[in-house]
């Protein structure tokens, strides 16, 4: 009677778990905030990055209420997107919603996006462009913009083409720059490494999706998000990556102890 009862608590636990996982944990949106750099007491630029939202059916354009409501709750002065916007326009791909959308996140010193491999895939590479531009977003492909900040001071966004399915170059990213301190984003983190040598203090990243399922002893890592997989890295030359886990999901619509977040950057140049 023991081991049946035992097994039978077993088979609940795991309901349970998958449950969870398929419609509770990628529906919910954990805010992290966090400080980068040092306060001499100057005000903070206040970033926002959210990446990989994956519109699909599984994980529709309503989503992007909750998504915006929660963005716009902290009051950001720039917001970054790191991109793959939809998991398969073709299958799903409500462009319209979408574009309203994202067109009311606000951010005053401006919106800026890079593109992601699924952004070029699933026949999205034709409407990405318009939909970010619609929305008031500036899609930066290995190019950038000085953005000048109320204390004086200015910030260098960079952005990298998707370095998957795109043409992704550093050097051409960093071609304008003006400004003492720069973020770059890259969509895939591991491409972080070909940075390190080029005066970029912040490299923001996604892709990886912090595994989406994390598991005991179980790892599960995409390319080009081998190397550097979920949260702060610092690396050579006082270069600081992090990698978002995104939002949406991919391949299976399910997460485990990942939950889909948004990151706060609270940065101090």
């Amino acid at each position: 009677m023991k081991k049946r009862y035992f097994f039978y608590l077993f088979l609940l636990a795991i309901i349970g778990i998958i449950l969870y996982a398929f419609f509770i944990e990628p529906k919910r949106i954990v805010t992290r905030n966090y400080t980068v750099g040092n306060n001499d007491g100057q005000k903070p630029v206040k970033v926002i990055q959210i990446s990989d939202i994956h519109i699909q059916e599984k994980y529709p354009a309503a989503q992007l209420e909750k998504i915006v409501t929660k963005v716009n709750n902290e009051k950001p002065d720039i917001i970054l997107f790191t991109g793959d916007l939809f998991d398969n326009y073709a299958l799903y791909g409500p462009a319209e919603e979408v574009t309203k959308a994202l067109s009311r996140l606000s951010a005053p010193l401006g919106k800026y996006a890079v593109w992601g491999n699924h952004d070029y895939g699933g026949a999205a590479a034709h409407v990405y462009p318009e939909i970010l531009g619609a929305a008031d977003f500036q899609l930066l492909e290995n190019s950038g913009t000085n953005v000048s900040l109320p204390n004086g001071k200015s910030l260098y966004i960079a952005g990298l083409d998707d370095s998957l399915l795109g043409n992704s170059s550093v050097n051409d990213a960093l071609a304008d720059r003006q400004s003492e301190y720069t973020i770059l984003l890259s969509h895939e983190p591991d491409k972080a490494d070909s940075a390190l040598d080029q005066n970029v203090q912040l490299i923001l990243s996604g892709h990886s999706h912090g595994g989406q399922v994390k598991l005991p002893f179980l790892t599960i890592k995409n390319v080009m998000a081998e190397k550097y997989f979920e949260g702060f890295y610092n690396l050579a030359n006082d270069t600081t990556l992090y990698v978002n886990t995104g939002l949406g999901t991919t391949k299976i619509p399910a997460r485990f102890r990942v939950p889909p977040e948004i990151a706060v950057f609270d940065i101090y140049i």
